[in-house]
């Protein structure tokens, strides 16, 4: 390119390239169709379903109601065998104190108020808080299958809506390739999972899931899991 220079050579003017109105127009075209997709193809991707052929079936305890009944539902038409429920302390005690206090705890006792046998029903508690809430669960749930002789070689992990893929993925992590990890996702009723960015809580939930699922996929590397 031509250069002038000015000033005894302190100063120079170069030509260079812009992008024209129509240069500006194709890229905002090309984000526009981009995001469009996105748009249309995150949540079907975040909330997966893909069970496995099992007698086990998995609850994570944070859950709310509505996917409690659902588990129930599940279990009573799947043909399951025993029903497991994860989680750490509960957000805002203070850490564990006892196995009572925990997300496992709490969602066994509502799926024995929404119907099932008790007997059915195990909690299994994780006793670490903060981060990694999902992961170290999935750890909890595999030392208990081993400790107690549970042959959990295959298991669906029954989830809320945009949180199944990042849930089978780290229920995969813990268990291993020698496990088969099915995962089921009940659709949130507070909106419409094909319109999620006309609502606040669909954008919640879907903004939310896509940065913790890239940092799961991407970012989060835990120490290899030791092999029984």
């Amino acid at each position: 390119m031509a250069a002038n220079s000015k000033i005894f050579g302190c100063l120079t003017r170069r030509e260079r390239w812009g992008l024209s109105w129509r240069g500006w127009l194709a890229i905002l075209a090309f984000v526009a169709l981009v995001g469009g997709l996105w748009a249309r193809c995150v949540h079907p991707f975040l909330a997966q379903t893909r069970r496995a052929e099992t007698k086990i079936l998995v609850v994570e305890g944070w859950v709310p109601r509505y996917v409690i009944h659902a588990a129930v539902t599940e279990f009573s038409t799947g043909h399951y065998q025993k029903i497991y429920t994860t989680g750490g302390p509960i957000v805002g005690t203070g850490g564990y104190s006892n196995d009572y206090n925990t997300y496992a705890c709490n969602g066994a006792d509502e799926l024995v108020k929404a119907g099932l046998p008790r007997q059915l029903v195990q909690m299994v508690p994780c006793h670490i808080n903060g981060r990694d809430r999902t992961y170290s669960s999935a750890l909890a749930l595999r030392d208990y299958f081993r400790t107690n002789g549970v042959a959990g070689t295959a298991f669906n992990v029954l989830t809320e809506d945009a949180h199944a893929r990042r849930t089978r993925m780290l229920f995969q992590e813990a268990f291993g390739k020698q496990a088969t990890v099915g995962v089921i996702s009940i659709a949130d009723p507070d909106y419409d999972s094909s319109r999620w960015w006309r609502s606040s809580a669909g954008v919640r939930e879907v903004l939310g899931e896509s940065i913790a699922w890239l940092y799961a996929a991407f970012l989060f590397h835990p120490p290899k899991a030791p092999q029984p």
